[in-house]
């Protein structure tokens, strides 16, 4: 691993903590995973986002943050790499997209200061995948409160990540397409994405398309960055 502060992330259904799972075990890292089955508010936000978001996006926000500075101040002498199926910047994504204006300005204001005081991947990895692969791969999961999860949320959320990614330039972001890919149960497509981390990625995006050497970014809704 070439990279001591590895973010795995993806839109819902993604199946980003499985693979950030799957790394931290083969590498020996710590590993940083979101804890939103104890956060009060989700179950209650995909019943009612009208009422609930802002305190969701309140507690997912400290919690990350709490979490996080945790973590990551008392890593492991002997456990030099560290493996989250999140960064700190997801707050910011997901409230933009649930936050009415003056809720979301209130936030971004608190974000702002919190996320200063935390450290950053060295990387990202995007799990990207199609709204109707992530939709199969939530109702397959059974979680009762993200029965309500409509393609056109996923939709949207996914556009804000591609947005906020390719803005990124002071660190490598890959967005991978597992479209086609089934890592948990295929080890050789695990083996692939396993070998994508021995490999040197300049900052800015790389997108990375199993089977093809060369792509353009337009298909990802953004132009600038490199492809292999």
């Amino acid at each position: 691993m070439k990279y001591n502060y590895v973010t795995v992330e993806g839109c819902i259904g993604a199946g980003k903590t499985t693979l950030a799972e799957k790394f931290a075990t083969d590498f020996n890292a710590q590993i940083i995973l979101e804890r939103f089955k104890d956060n009060p508010f989700l179950a209650k936000f995909y019943q009612d986002k009208e009422h609930y978001a802002f305190p969701l996006e309140m507690s997912f926000l400290t919690d990350r943050y709490q979490q996080l500075k945790t973590l990551l101040s008392k890593r492991d002498l002997f456990t030099n790499l560290v493996i989250s199926d999140y960064f700190i910047d997801k707050c910011y994504i997901f409230s933009k997209n649930n936050l009415k204006e003056d809720e979301y300005n209130l936030y971004l204001q608190v974000y702002e200061i919190i996320s200063s005081y935390l450290p950053k991947p060295e990387i990202i990895i995007y799990l990207y995948n199609s709204i109707e692969q992530l939709m199969k791969n939530i109702a397959h999961r059974g979680r009762d409160y993200e029965k309500s999860i409509t393609p056109e949320y996923l939709a949207g959320i996914q556009a804000s990540y591609m947005n906020y990614l390719s803005h990124i330039t002071s660190i490598p972001v890959v967005i991978v397409d597992t479209h086609e890919l089934d890592f948990v149960k295929n080890v050789e497509d695990y083996e692939y994405l396993k070998a994508l981390m021995d490999r040197d990625y300049p900052n800015g995006v790389t997108t990375i398309i199993p089977g093809e050497e060369q792509e353009s970014l337009k298909m990802w809704g953004f132009s600038a960055a490199s492809a292999i």
